[in-house]
């Protein structure tokens, strides 16, 4: 039976929003997500040796783009500018491109444990900057770029070999392109390792590395990924359409005029160009891309033209969070950041596997 009032017993209409609150509406997940970021950005920019308050980090900031005057001491500004800045900007864009590629891998293979490091691009990013660091490299100004590049390298070859191994004729099927990920990820896990042992002397160096970690100060890091960061999250952004069809299934998809493996391309080589140019500054940072877009989809949804762009945000705010603990938790010494994230994301993996037990992924 319908509920009824008690008094009338006529249905209860529901009640029609007006067009400002429902804009209101549809913005509060975004308000919340770019709240969190800046809130993260000035907390991150200000927490170090030298304290700044958050305020005075934003007159900073304000200053640069509008004609005010910060009135803060000018070791503040070197500081800030010169050193914290930078780093955070490179925390926060490794953090979008991470959380962006996992939503996008989620939304291709319809798995909520999907994530950036499912089709071996993490691996594959690892032995080009293991195979970096075992090269003894000139005193020039192209040696400071030599491990990014080289992990940028890896991380595009292996993308491109896995994709090429689990074509099936003209077709790509998504078992297959698990497999051959899986497959190849451990194949250059294994070459790594041993490249490792090999050279001694870079051994702690790769470690670190590997371990995630911000090595390479000021801004020449970020000019070097955010183009590529900018064009791969541009492109993902675009696809959420063709990834809510895609969660139909592929027939269903194809009926409905959808290009499968078109979008398949497009969204492999977009998602790995972003975790590549992520990981190839930062090392390897896990549970980023599989933790956030799911927390994203528990709180708003799992309609990918919302998910994507707030998975992006998110992912940015929840690294520069975690880059905070890993710079406090034992300061003066600073923790690698993929060792807190693993810290956070392994309780929550458990937790979503458990979660998942009784379900079928498609």
């Amino acid at each position: 039976m319908n509920e009824r009032q008690r008094d009338g017993g006529s249905e209860r209409p529901r009640e029609k929003l007006s067009p400002s609150r429902r804009l209101s509406v549809s913005l509060s997940p975004y308000l919340w997500c770019f709240g969190a970021l800046i809130a993260a950005l000035l907390l991150s920019a200000a927490i170090g040796a030298v304290a700044i308050p958050p305020l005075d980090v934003a007159r900073l900031l304000l200053s640069r783009v509008l004609p005010l005057s910060a009135n803060v001491p000018d070791t503040f500004t070197t500081i800030l500018f010169d050193i914290r800045l930078p780093r955070t900007v490179l925390v926060a864009l490794t953090g979008a491109a991470l959380s962006g590629s996992g939503a996008a891998y989620q939304g291709l293979f319809r798995n909520p444990l999907a994530d950036p490091y499912l089709l071996g691009i993490a691996s594959g990013a690892g032995l080009g900057a293991v195979s970096a660091m075992a090269i003894q490299w000139p005193s020039t100004a192209l040696t400071f770029f030599a491990v990014p590049i080289a992990a940028f390298i890896g991380a595009l070859l292996t993308a491109l070999l896995v994709y090429s191994l689990a074509r099936v004729g003209r077709t790509t099927p998504i078992s297959t392109l698990l497999l051959a990920g899986v497959a190849v990820g451990a194949f250059m896990t294994s070459l790594s390792t041993f490249l490792m042992l090999r050279s001694q002397g870079e051994l702690r160096r790769a470690i670190n590395w590997m371990l995630g970690g911000f090595a390479l100060g000021g801004w020449s890091p970020v000019v070097a990924v955010l183009p590529e960061i900018i064009i791969g999250l541009g492109v993902l952004l675009l696809v959420g359409r063709p990834l809510n069809v895609l969660q139909f299934g592929d027939d269903q998809a194809r009926q409905l005029g959808l290009n499968v493996d078109r979008v398949k391309r497009i969204v492999i080589v977009a998602a790995s160009l972003t975790t590549a140019a992520a990981v190839a500054f930062s090392g390897i940072i896990g549970f980023v891309g599989l933790a956030v877009p799911h927390l994203v989809r528990l709180l708003w949804g799992g309609d990918y033209r919302r998910l994507m762009p707030l998975s992006i945000i998110g992912g940015a705010a929840g690294l520069l969070l975690a880059d905070i603990i890993a710079r406090t938790a034992l300061a003066p010494q600073e923790l690698p950041l993929g060792v807190i994230t693993a810290l956070i994301g392994a309780p929550f993996f458990v937790w979503l596997l458990r979660r998942a037990k009784q379900q079928v992924f498609w």
